[in-house]
């Protein structure tokens, strides 16, 4: 190796320990502020953009709905379990499996429509603009997204 093939080494390695050393420094920095990092881009949830009291409440109406139909919930998961057994069968039994799909759907809907049910209830007793708001959050929701690669 010859004094400028070595040089050329040593100043490529000297970048990349400051780079490495740069990276570490910062992430410390980050670590020790306390503070969280940024939040995985995320569907923005229906409420978000009600005032603090009216999102709270709304949060729990849903809650509350969830809960009353947790046996629905069960059963729905049960149903899909059973189907991806019946799927992993030797010889598969379509209506076996079309009876079981069938159970989970309904399930699903019925833990959707009390959940729509409570939903609707709530905004009843909002004023417009809260609903307004709610609507945006809806409408938020399901704006098609661009396509990522």
């Amino acid at each position: 190796m010859n004094e400028t093939s070595f040089r050329r080494l040593t100043v490529g390695l000297l970048l990349a320990n400051t780079f490495l050393l740069c990276a570490l420094a910062g992430a410390g920095a980050v670590y020790l502020s306390g503070r969280d990092a940024a939040p995985p881009s995320r569907m923005p949830l229906a409420g978000e953009q009600l005032p603090g009291d009216a999102r709270a409440a709304f949060q729990k109406a849903l809650s509350d709905a969830r809960r009353e139909v947790r046996l629905t919930v069960q059963e729905a998961r049960q149903a899909r379990v059973e189907a991806a057994a019946l799927m992993g069968k030797p010889v598969l039994d379509a209506q076996a499996l079309s009876d079981a799909l069938e159970r989970a759907r309904d399930a699903e809907m019925a833990v959707r429509a009390a959940t729509e049910k409570r939903a609707v209830e709530f905004a009843q007793n909002l004023s417009l603009e809260e609903r307004r708001r709610l609507v945006d959050g809806l409408v938020q929701r399901e704006a098609p997204r661009p396509a990522t690669k």
